[in-house]
C-alpha cells in the first residue's frame, strides 16, 4: 500500500535515510512524505502499529525488479535428458548410449535411463537389471546413481547425476 491507500489510524514512520520519526497518524505521515516529495509506503503491515517508510516508490520497485532479474541470472536450470534402452541391447549399442549419456552429464544435466520392455520381455524383467547396473558402472567415473533402478509399469528407470 502506498500514499492515500494507507488507512490506519496511526503508523510508525521511518524517514528516507532510515531514521525513526516515531508514531503518528497516517495523515501526518503522508504530509511529511509529500513535503519530502516522496511516497509513503507501508513496509510491515502486520506490525503494531504498522511500519511505513518515506521512499521513492518508482525507484524502490525498479530496484526490486533488478534484484529479482539478477537472482534469475545466477540460477542454473537442470534439464533431465532421457536415454532409452531395450533388454536385448548389444554391447556396441550400449557403448553408444553410454557416450550420449556421458555428453549430457558433462553438460550438467540429469540423465534418466529407461529400460523398456515389450511383449514377452516382461517375463524377464529381473534378469535385465544387470543392463542398468552395467550402464551405471561405465559412467561411475563422472556420474553417481541418484535414484536406483525401479520398475514402473512396462519400464525400469534409473537417474544419474554428475559427481560433485
Amino acid at each position: 500500500m502506498i500514499n492515500e491507500q494507507i488507512r490506519d489510524r496511526e503508523v510508525r514512520l521511518v524517514g528516507k535515510d532510515g531514521e525513526q520519526l516515531g508514531i503518528m497518524s497516517a495523515k501526518e505521515a503522508y504530509a511529511k512524505a509529500q513535503e519530502a516529495e516522496m511516497d509513503l509506503v507501508k513496509i510491515a503491515p502486520t506490525a503494531k502499529p504498522p511500519v511505513c517508510k518515506i521512499i521513492d516508490y518508482g525507484k524502490y520497485k525498479y530496484e526490486l525488479a533488478r534484484k529479482e532479474k539478477e537472482a534469475k541470472k545466477k540460477q542454473k536450470t537442470v534439464d533431465v535428458k532421457e536415454v532409452r534402452l531395450s533388454p536385448n541391447i548389444d554391447t556396441n549399442d550400449l557403448n553408444t548410449k553410454v557416450g550420449a549419456a556421458r555428453k549430457f552429464i558433462s553438460k550438467g544435466d540429469k540423465v534418466k535411463i529407461t529400460l523398456r520392455f515389450r511383449g514377452r520381455e516382461m517375463a524377464h524383467m529381473n534378469s535385465s537389471r544387470h543392463i542398468l547396473d552395467e550402464f551405471a558402472e561405465k559412467l561411475s567415473d563422472i556420474a553417481v546413481v541418484e535414484k536406483a533402478p525401479k520398475v514402473e509399469g512396462r519400464s525400469m528407470t534409473m537417474f544419474l547425476t554428475e559427481k560433485r
